[in-house]
């Protein structure tokens, strides 16, 4: 008798862990830098020492767990509404069907290399001079997530981004000048965009629409934005819908570019 006779895998089985596991990529994917990435780590870690205490056979904890397990996963769709909300647009987005956007997203292997070709340097000394003029401007980063959606309520255009180009756009007698754009890797793909606006009660009051926009974005996408306060010309850099602090333009570069590379 064979000492692996007790060993039956099937075909089926196989690509049951198979799904498996790439669903748990792609959820970690979702969350990854983010706050969320703590909970996931954590949802994990209870659900195999729930698996080895039912193996070992002590019944309390294992009762105790399994309890947590089923009746957590309503908390969990509470703590992970905004990564749902993102999985659920990316889904339901119009162009995810299209043969390359299913390739760009599910081939882990090989990421869109459009989203590396932002030149930062350009980005940012606008952003720097817009900021010593007091120049408003919300500048949207698109990543994986589609922004169809929102590109829809603008001006579409295909421009590649100059400093003089985005200087022009928020200059405060352009006519270009109210809403968002949408940057795509090196390319300005809309202007005078309308952003859902955050309905978030923790968003402090004194911060006006500009912001509220940002934060409303990047809760329902993975989009990365930046925003130029008209009043205080202060420049604040929006993921996840939370303020991403930074010391120094310099700074700020290092974080867009490892957002970026996620």
């Amino acid at each position: 008798m064979n000492q692996f006779d007790f060993i039956d895998i099937s075909i089926t089985d196989v690509l049951d862990i198979l799904l498996v596991a790439l669903l748990l990529f792609y959820l970690y994917k979702l969350v990854k830098g983010t706050v969320a990435i703590n909970i996931f780590i954590g949802i994990v870690i209870i659900y195999f020492i729930w698996k080895i205490t039912d193996l070992f056979k002590l019944d309390v904890l294992s009762n105790i767990l399994g309890n947590f397990i089923s009746v957590g996963f309503f908390a969990l769709i509470v703590v992970f509404q905004q990564e749902i909300r993102k999985f659920l647009l990316l889904i339901g987005s119009t162009n995810f069907a299209s043969r390359r956007n299913v390739f760009k997203y599910f081939n882990f292997l090989n990421q869109d290399k459009s989203l590396l070709k932002l030149n930062l340097p350009i980005l940012l000394s606008s952003c720097e001079k817009m900021a010593s003029e007091k120049t408003g401007a919300i500048i949207v980063l698109e990543r994986e997530n589609s922004l169809e959606f929102v590109q829809e309520t603008g001006e579409k255009v295909n421009i590649e981004l100059t400093n003089e180009i985005l200087e022009t756009i928020f200059f405060k007698n352009s006519p270009l000048h109210d809403g968002a754009i949408i940057l795509k890797g090196n390319y300005i793909k809309a202007t005078r965009v309308v952003l859902p606006v955050s309905e978030s009660v923790s968003i402090p009051s004194r911060l006006g629409l500009r912001h509220r926009a940002g934060f409303g974005i990047t809760e329902k996408t993975d989009a990365l934005v930046i925003v130029i306060s008209e009043q205080t010309g202060k420049i604040s850099y929006i993921k996840n819908g939370e303020f991403y602090s930074f010391k120094n333009i310099d700074d700020l570069r290092i974080r867009i570019t490892e957002d970026l590379l996620i």
